[in-house]
């Protein structure tokens, strides 16, 4: 008998092991690392984490908190690519928040095509 769930070794090398979905937005934002605080742009969010847009690299495992509006997250850098960092939550942003900041990437993607 198996069971309903899969371990890694069912899932493909491509398979997406996200715990959580991801929703595009493009919102500018503040990185803060090493006390220093940098403009960055996040490029999807999800309750345990985010891919914000960085032209500086910092090494996986820095401590950093990120900063949109009225979200303040404590995060730790998990990866890192061609300019872009991967961000995982030190907490899980509730429902509440995450819509609220995708509210905010839709009203301000709106705004930019009126002003076109």
């Amino acid at each position: 008998m198996t069971s309903g769930t899969s371990t890694l070794e069912d899932q493909s090398p491509g398979a997406d092991r996200r715990a959580y979905p991801r929703v595009p937005v493009a919102l500018p934002a503040f990185l803060e690392a090493a006390d220093e605080r940098h403009s960055v742009r996040i490029l999807d969010l999800s309750a345990g984490g985010a891919k914000v847009e960085f032209g500086t690299s910092l090494p996986s495992g820095t401590p950093v908190i990120l900063q949109c509006g009225t979200l303040r997250r404590e995060a730790v850098v998990r990866w890192k690519a061609d300019g872009v960092l991967g961000l995982c939550f030190k907490s899980e942003l509730d429902a509440r928040e995450l819509a609220a900041v995708v509210d905010r990437s839709k009203a301000l993607e709106m705004w930019r095509s009126i002003r076109k």
